[in-house]
């Protein structure tokens, strides 16, 4: 069992939490404190304001919870998605990886909690230029959930196979194996 507990996974099985944590966190801040559920928009910079939106659907708006049961389906759905994410990152050896993983699955996370809280995720970050919104409105677990795919993709495109396995955690013995014999 200890091998299944490596530090790299460690590492990343806390980073997921971490960012699971500071995603609520906010949402807490906007909807708490800050009334952003009221006010429904605050302007903090000429290119970036917090505007309250409840998103039930998942990526750009897709698959639309629109029924309990549909809201249900959606929440065991990426439930089903983050456990698949979760036996990734207790499978993989690679700090990269792992890395991109936690993000993965601490944005889910947030996102599961406040879909199986209020039926939906609540999005707040607003990034603009003038009029010209180059995203959705998202949310810090949206965000993590981005910036994990991004890195895994490159690191699966653009990594080499011998700089993986430098930074891969390797047992002992296994590095023991390898060694030629002293004489």
């Amino acid at each position: 069992m200890s091998g299944l507990f490596t530090r790299n996974r460690i590492i990343g099985l806390v980073l997921a939490i971490i960012i699971a944590g500071v995603d609520q966190l906010i949402k807490w801040y906007v909807i708490g404190p800050l009334a952003l559920r009221e006010v429904r928009n605050i302007e903090l910079l000429p290119f970036f304001d917090l505007t309250y939106v409840e998103n039930r659907g998942v990526s750009l708006g897709m698959l639309t919870a629109q029924t309990m049961e549909m809201r249900w389906a959606l929440v065991g759905m990426t439930a089903l998605i983050a456990l698949v994410v979760l036996v990734w990152i207790m499978r993989e050896r690679l700090m990269g990886d792992i890395i991109g993983l936690a993000m993965i699955l601490g944005g889910a996370i947030g996102n599961i909690r406040d879909r199986y809280e209020f039926g939906y995720v609540i999005d707040y970050a607003d990034l603009h230029i003038g009029t010209f919104r180059p995203f959705l409105v998202f949310n810090v677990a949206d965000a993590a959930i981005t910036i994990g795919v991004v890195v895994i993709l490159i690191r699966s495109f653009f990594a080499s196979d011998k700089s993986d396995t430098e930074t891969a955690e390797e047992p002992a013995s296994e590095l023991n194996a390898e060694r030629p014999a002293e004489n």
